[in-house]
């Protein structure tokens, strides 16, 4: 059991949006994936806690995408990215909430996020969402290098297969966070 302070705890989601979710995940689905989620949320706002949702979003000519050389580029379709692609899921976001639109993996790099947080007096971060060796890993890489304390909700985040979501959990996150399961996180 972790116990955390609602005063000094949000709770970020990663890229809980229409066209990342219609993708296949593992080693839980998206449906899954959408119960953790809104029943953290649902706890985090009883208790007060902050709900951030973060979605990834880019213009329709891809523009605002990085686009250094890789060996795997993103593959944008003919045409762009369709308008539901960056748009959340129904019911992860309420009013009340932060909400966040990046352009990279990392919901700090770019955006205000760090800045909302430490205006309210946010020491703690629980992350859950997609990717979970993507953008939540991301995510949780910077949140440590700018001093947050993190814990993932591991059956809240997801991959596109269950071995990229495990060596995640069971490598990186360790290392720079504690790693629980919803059930466990007490607010």
């Amino acid at each position: 059991m972790i116990t955390l302070d609602p005063k000094l705890t949000a709770l970020v989601l990663i890229d809980l949006q229409k066209g990342v979710l219609a993708r296949e995940l593992a080693p839980y689905t998206a449906e899954q994936l959408l119960t953790t989620a809104k029943g953290l949320a649902d706890r985090f706002r009883h208790a007060g806690a902050i709900v951030v949702a973060v979605n990834v979003g880019f213009s329709k000519d891809f523009k605002d995408g990085l686009r250094q050389p890789v060996d795997q580029p993103m593959a944008i379709p003919p045409g762009g990215l369709s308008v539901e692609f960056s748009e959340l899921v129904e019911g992860i976001a309420k009013p009340g909430d932060i909400f966040i639109t990046k352009r990279q993996w990392s919901a700090f790099h770019g955006t205000e996020l760090d800045l909302q947080l430490r205006r309210r007096g946010i020491n703690t971060i629980v992350l859950a969402g997609v990717s979970t060796n993507i953008g939540v890993e991301s995510t949780a890489r910077q949140a440590w290098e700018l001093g947050y304390n993190l814990i993932l909700a591991e059956d809240g985040a997801s991959s596109l297969s269950g071995e990229m979501h495990a060596f995640a959990v069971s490598k990186i996150f360790p290392r720079i966070s504690r790693v629980a399961k919803s059930a466990d996180l007490m607010i």
